[in-house]
């Protein structure tokens, strides 16, 4: 019985929500080397990550993404339009999925630096509803972890924040 189940006769596809988003960074900055492609890729799709971590991509998260990604050399406003596109469409395999992948990316393609600036941006995104729920402190924490940072780097991130933190609010 098993066996025919496990050995289906179509071939299991890429996740599609994951190539599209790469696709379109890529055709979004022409002149960067692949590295940078792989790193804001990763980075839009961590910021996924963390905006679905609630099961909700909001407004006020995609407003953080779009100044963010306008940060980036060479992305045009077309450009950013595009990926939160991807996004929209296929946040829960971004957020769910590819994870692992987006972390591995930026672990070994970003300094320290980056990373903890990116860990930044995910804070900042958790909070942009104006709360930061235990779902998402959950996530954030994991990705500390993911991107190679500590406990430490992730407190120092939420310091600004500390006020929208609901495991900290009276019930």
């Amino acid at each position: 019985m098993f066996g025919r189940w496990l050995h289906s006769s179509a071939p299991a596809e890429a996740p599609q929500g994951a190539a599209e988003l790469y696709r379109v960074i890529r055709s979004h900055l022409p002149d960067a080397d692949e590295e940078t492609v792989r790193v804001v890729t990763a980075i839009a799709g961590l910021v996924g990550v963390v905006a679905y971590a609630d099961r909700e991509y909001t407004g006020n998260e995609e407003v953080l993404l779009k100044r963010e990604l306008g940060r980036i050399h060479g992305m045009t406003p077309a450009g950013i339009e595009a990926v939160c596109s991807i996004l929209r469409l296929h946040i829960v395999e971004v957020a769910t999925v590819q994870v692992p992948r987006y972390a591995r990316e930026l672990r070994e393609l970003g300094d320290l630096e980056l990373r903890l600036e990116v860990l930044q941006v995910l804070v900042d995104v958790a909070a942009s509803d104006g709360q930061i729920s235990h779902l998402e402190t959950n996530v954030l924490r994991q990705l500390t972890t993911s991107l190679g940072l500590t406990q430490q780097d992730y407190n120092a991130a939420q310091a600004r924040h500390r006020d929208k933190l609901t495991a900290l609010k009276p019930r």
